[in-house]
């Protein structure tokens, strides 16, 4: 998967409705985030967005991209993210994401960290 087609994959599991968002995530996945319950399963996250509002607008930047090996990628990145009725959110975030088959992407791990306070 070229670079485009990483940042959109990306994009569309911010922006993207509960049924696209559980055809990407793996359920081997795991998943910090930072609410409650903090860590997650694959199964469990996708219950979660299934009764969360979606992000309606995101922007990427600090973009970076690796390929460890063939059919794993890993990005990370800084997320800006909006939605009507919600403050904005900011989060640095990895993802990484292994090769089933050709052309089919699976979510393994994701992580959220936001902005830390000041000490």
């Amino acid at each position: 998967m070229d670079d485009n087609r990483v940042w959109e994959f990306e994009q569309s599991l911010w922006t993207g409705d509960a049924e696209h968002y559980h055809e990407l995530i793996d359920n081997a996945c795991v998943m910090v985030l930072p609410q409650q319950p903090h860590v997650m399963t694959g199964a469990q996250a996708i219950e979660a967005v299934a009764h969360t509002p979606r992000w309606s607008a995101v922007t990427f930047s600090e973009q970076q991209v690796v390929r460890p090996q063939e059919g794993l990628i890993t990005i990370a990145y800084k997320a800006e993210a909006s939605r009507e009725g919600s403050s904005g959110y900011t989060a640095w975030c990895t993802t990484t994401m292994r090769r089933l088959e050709h052309d089919v992407w699976r979510v393994v791990q994701h992580q959220q960290t936001p902005p830390l306070a000041a000490a």
